[in-house]
């Protein structure tokens, strides 16, 4: 066991867990942050992505070692003053259906958003890549994330 010090959606918090241990089981069974998925424990899916110095990362990938010290925002801080505008365009487009990938959607789509405010169809694309919807919800993604952004699609024109 050794000891870590995050900084969780804007809380420092100390865990003794060995360093081995994947940042995703540290925020849902030491933290009780439960809304960061488990899908494939390979990284490979993007059930799981949080965002570690505002760049989105595989939690189920993760050691907990590596991210000491470092500020991790998770689903449940990304709203923290009230539904974020991603979250907000979800519910607007009904993007979920079974829902269980949407928290790592969210969380890639914010990192898209933070870095391009107005990204393109192929920029949406290209940073959503290998988050994967097994209910297929996809193009649903592609205009909550368009609506958040303001833009009514790829041309960059808005609503």
């Amino acid at each position: 066991m050794a000891d870590f010090t995050l900084r969780v959606n804007g809380s420092e918090k100390r865990v003794s867990v060995p360093a081995e241990t994947p940042l995703l089981w540290v925020l849902r069974d030491t933290l009780a942050l439960t809304g960061t998925k488990f899908g494939c424990g390979a990284g490979l899916c993007g059930a799981c992505t949080v965002h570690v110095e505002g760049s989105p990362v595989r939690s189920c990938s993760t050691p907990v070692s590596q991210v000491s010290g470092k500020s991790i925002t998770t689903i449940e801080g990304l709203g923290a003053n009230g539904l974020h505008v991603l979250q907000e365009a979800w519910i607007a487009e009904e993007v979920p259906q079974c829902g269980y990938c949407q928290a790592g959607q969210i969380m890639t789509a914010a990192a898209l958003l933070a870095k391009t405010p107005s990204p393109t169809d192929e920029q949406i694309t290209q940073a959503m890549n290998g988050n994967l919807c097994r209910c297929g919800t996809y193009e649903r993604i592609r205009k909550a994330i368009h609506r958040a952004a303001g833009t009514a699609n790829g041309n960059g024109a808005t609503r």
